[in-house]
């Protein structure tokens, strides 16, 4: 439980601050680096020419780069054309950075393990428009290992540690908002439940006033490596303390686009470092896509966790 926890505020990290690498099929910015003139050596940093005679000024005309600002997909590099346009292409999985250890390679749907996120995506794009590439997705972080079965028992369970891991990961990342400052105690109590659809997929940090009220409840069961029994207890007790987690962590994954279901690419944050950890991940993602349109729908996700509709 620690461990997921510990997992969950990496990633929201990475939404409160900038992301270190694009999410699976998210676009790239392809920035042409600049190099800064070198300063003086000497002690008081007195850059080179800057007593000599002023003469006129000639201003140099440099090139745009047409690729500078231009977005490719994961898994392509933007290059330049016979007409100096900019185009997407896909990227040689010889020219990935190297790795450095065994936590960067990732396993695909196809069961091989590749040298990293890098490497994957650009075997990946190399084989669009064929059948393996439509049906070759990132499938967990970490090398492919043996994944057991997961059982109808276990399937049952999986629901009752998933609500209570997102309620507390909500209560620490509060916590650590109360101790950065990072919101005003004015801020903290601005947001409003009108407001709680349109920010749900919008804010890149969960909600404070939702979170609030759940870290005051005095009926909350503190985090803990709880029996499924109990857990299922306090959901029936408490069970307008789950709601906004559960639809928090919804929002947080529908971003690409915006438009009220989850696919397989914007589900993989998510399942992706889950999966060594619980190997009922995949079959329960599977069983929330009810109509099996390999997408998960706001409703098939809320019903997943045991969310009734409003």
């Amino acid at each position: 439980m620690r461990a997921w926890i510990f997992f969950l505020l990496c990633l929201a990290g990475k939404a409160l601050a900038a992301p270190q690498e694009a999410l699976p099929d998210e676009t790239e910015v392809i920035e042409d680096p600049t190099t800064e003139e070198p300063v003086g050596a000497n002690p008081v940093q007195v850059e080179v020419g800057e007593f000599e005679e002023p003469t006129e000024d000639v201003e140099e005309i440099v090139a745009e780069n047409p690729c500078q600002n231009h977005h490719c997909k994961h898994g392509k590099v933007c290059e330049v054309d016979d007409n100096n346009s900019p185009m997407c292409v896909c990227q040689d999985p010889s020219s990935c950075p190297a790795t450095a250890g065994v936590f960067e390679k990732v396993c695909g749907t196809d069961n091989k393990t590749y040298d990293s996120s890098c490497h994957f995506f650009a075997t990946k794009c190399t084989l669009e428009g064929t059948k393996k590439g439509h049906k070759l997705h990132l499938d967990y972080i970490g090398p492919c290992k043996f994944i057991p079965a997961c059982l109808d028992t276990e399937l049952t369970e999986f629901p009752l540690r998933m609500r209570d891991w997102l309620k507390n990961v909500l209560i620490t990342l509060y916590e650590r908002d109360e101790d950065n400052n990072l919101l005003t105690e004015k801020q903290k109590l601005k947001v409003s439940p009108l407001h709680h659809i349109s920010l749900l997929t919008r804010s890149p940090r969960p909600l404070p006033w939702q979170v609030k009220k759940i870290h005051e409840n005095e009926k909350r069961l503190e985090a803990g490596d709880h029996t499924v029994e109990l857990l299922a207890r306090d959901f029936e007790k408490n069970y307008n303390m789950y709601i906004f987690p559960v639809h928090w962590q919804f929002g947080q994954l529908d971003q690409h686009p915006i438009d009220g279901y989850l696919s397989h690419t914007e589900l993989a944050p998510l399942r992706a470092p889950l999966i060594p950890m619980e190997h009922c991940t995949t079959r329960f993602f599977e069983a929330c896509d009810l109509d099996n349109d390999k997408y998960i729908a706001l409703e098939e996700w809320a019903s997943c966790f045991g969310i009734k509709e409003r």
